[in-house]
């Protein structure tokens, strides 16, 4: 979870959010072409990012992957990971060269820099901020209207506070204890009203066969020399993390 989890951890959850502010990002993924055509502008949108604020080696592994793998296929721009998830990254990566882009991953140095030298509005997703459904209008509009890149910001540990008021926005998805990857999922569709459903996926080399029932997975044009998936070549790194834990 995000700062759902305060109190009950016993990490005062400063570690990454107090770095250095010298620090910046090193950019190391997936980028190509124009942005998923499910968008009505989709050269002219603007960003959409992602930043995962802490990271605990171990412990946060499958759930960093799983945010970062959430923003990729909902329609976020690019991922921003703290500098410690570099297996995060490498998955993230992966998956979006096998199943398509355009889609960056980045590790950070300093998450807190990040927020403050961010050229658009901030939003941070957190059980105790304004309900998603009486803000997702007002967003949608700084977004959508009149331009202004976005940045969600999504916890680990516990949040410090400088974090809630740097926010253009702190956000509710159900103001419930849940998990930080469901809150991403709701406020992206509830941002894209379902537009990120139907990406085009740029240079994948595998492409997801929608069955009724059974499991089907096949190359691509940018991928003929690899052989159809079998079931056990289907499961996404995500999956092989956990198996290696």
């Amino acid at each position: 979870m995000d700062d759902e989890s305060d109190g009950t951890d016993g990490t005062d959850g400063t570690d990454a959010t107090d770095a250095a502010d010298t620090g910046n990002e090193a950019t190391a993924g997936h980028a190509s072409g124009s942005r998923p055509g499910s968008r009505p502008h989709p050269d002219a949108d603007p960003e959409v990012a992602v930043l995962r604020l802490g990271h605990r080696p171990g412990r946060d592994d499958r759930m960093t992957t799983h945010v970062g793998l959430t923003a990729r296929a909902l329609g976020a721009d690019r991922v921003l990971f703290p500098d410690n998830a570099g297996q995060s990254l490498e998955t993230v990566t992966d998956i979006t060269d096998r199943f398509g882009g355009p889609f960056e991953v980045e590790l950070t140095d300093s998450p807190t820099a990040v927020i403050r030298n961010w050229e658009g509005r901030v939003v941070h997703l957190t059980m105790y901020g304004e309900r998603v459904q009486d803000v997702e209008s007002e967003i949608r509009d700084a977004y959508d209207t009149a331009g202004e890149p976005l940045l969600l910001v999504v916890g680990s540990e516990k949040v410090s506070f400088d974090v809630y008021e740097r926010a253009d926005w702190n956000v509710g998805v159900t103001n419930q204890p849940h998990s930080e990857v469901a809150g991403l999922a709701v406020f992206l569709d509830r941002l894209f009203e379902g537009r990120e459903l139907e990406a085009d996926w740029e240079e994948a080399k595998r492409r997801v066969i929608p069955m009724e029932t059974g499991k089907r997975v096949e190359p691509t044009g940018e991928g003929k020399e690899e052989e159809t998936d079998t079931d056990a070549d289907m499961d996404t790194d995500a999956d092989t993390e956990e198996r290696n834990q």
